[in-house]
């Protein structure tokens, strides 16, 4: 039997609130909701989730630099709005070597012009935003074949 593939799912502030904070933007599923929805497509593509959520910037840091001692594997990272703000964050994606996967529900290029800029995604392997929920079961896709790709 193979060993799935570790892939880590970051959030960052205000994602606990998801389903209740400004559905019509956000959308009403939970966190817990996309985690769900998320898992049998994990396991069918031989990837394991480690769902992650904090409001505090060190410790997305601290994760991210965890996900880069990991012999293989990805990341999923959903920002939320360090994504505009954060330099540091930024510097900590570039430092490891893992594949790093922005995603994000909305579509920031499509709302206040001061989401229009994001310091991660120059750094990131790829972006995937504007399609709500399904954006992470996109991700975990984008994962298996990244990761297929090298043979990890």
């Amino acid at each position: 039997l193979s060993v799935p593939a570790p892939v880590f799912v970051l959030n960052g502030p205000n994602l606990n609130l998801l389903g209740t904070r400004e559905p019509h933007i956000y959308g009403a599923q939970s966190l817990a909701d996309i985690e769900a929805a998320c898992a049998p497509v994990a396991a069918e593509l031989g990837l394991a989730l480690t769902w992650r959520q904090t409001n505090h910037e060190g410790q997305l840091i601290d994760w991210l630099q965890e996900a880069g001692r990991l012999p293989a594997g990805a990341v999923i990272l959903n920002p939320g709005g360090l994504t505009h703000t954060s330099v540091a964050l930024r510097d900590a994606v570039a430092a490891i070597a893992p594949p790093v996967l922005e995603v994000h529900l909305s579509n920031p290029a499509a709302r206040e012009p001061f989401r229009h800029h994001s310091f991660v995604s120059g750094v990131a392997r790829g972006v995937i935003a504007g399609f709500g929920p399904a954006g992470y079961v996109l991700a975990v896709r984008a994962c298996a074949g990244l990761l297929s790709s090298t043979g990890a």
